[in-house]
């Protein structure tokens, strides 16, 4: 009798057991299972993004920089063009350095490829040491300039501050908006001629 007792409760207890197992312990561990594979995705997801926000902050560190590097090409080569202030700095550098401007006038402008030269013709007085830190003064201006088509010769009627007289082409430089830039025309392929084979 004792025996069937026992039985009895050795039965229950697997029943209760697989129950439990079946009911409770085999889903959770198929939802812990899920939670764990949601978390190894949730953590590579992460790091993909870490991944990508390092290279946008070096896209954005690079952006600057070429943003900068722009800023400091347009002080030396300008966008658009300032003509008066341009040949206002000339003069007042000319008037500085105590040269008499004989001649001070633009000239046509030429196209380039992405930039515009634009030619300034001048003829001053003065003496050596004084056309040397005008064109010191030149040189170290922000913007670029290039001297063209130098001469220079000794006045006939010297005075103090007034021996010689120089001529010379400044040249400066733009760069041409977009929209002015001129695209090579698309060529369009020849048509090919067929020829006819007569029998």
């Amino acid at each position: 009798m004792k025996n069937k007792t026992l039985t009895t409760y050795l039965l229950l207890g697997a029943i209760v057991a697989g129950l439990f197992y079946f009911a409770y312990y085999k889903p959770k561990q198929a939802s812990l299972k899920t939670v764990r594979n949601e978390r190894i995705q949730a953590e590579q997801q992460v790091e993909i993004l870490r991944v990508k926000k390092r290279q946008l902050d070096a896209i954005e560190a690079e952006l600057v920089s070429l943003n900068a590097s722009l800023s400091e090409l347009e002080t030396i080569i300008p966008q658009k063009k300032e003509t008066s202030d341009i040949l206002r700095n000339i003069q007042q550098m000319a008037f500085d350095q105590q040269l008499d401007l004989v001649r001070f006038a633009e000239d046509r402008e030429t196209a380039r490829d992405f930039y515009t030269e634009w030619p300034i013709p001048i003829v001053v007085n003065g003496t050596y040491h004084n056309l040397a830190q005008f064109f010191d003064r030149i040189l170290h201006f922000p913007r670029i300039f290039n001297i063209d088509d130098f001469s220079i010769k000794a006045l006939s009627d010297q005075r103090s501050g007034n021996t010689i007289t120089a001529s010379f082409t400044l040249k400066s430089y733009f760069f041409l908006e977009q929209a002015m830039i001129k695209k090579p025309a698309p060529t369009r392929p020849r048509p090919v001629k067929q020829e006819r084979n007569e029998f």
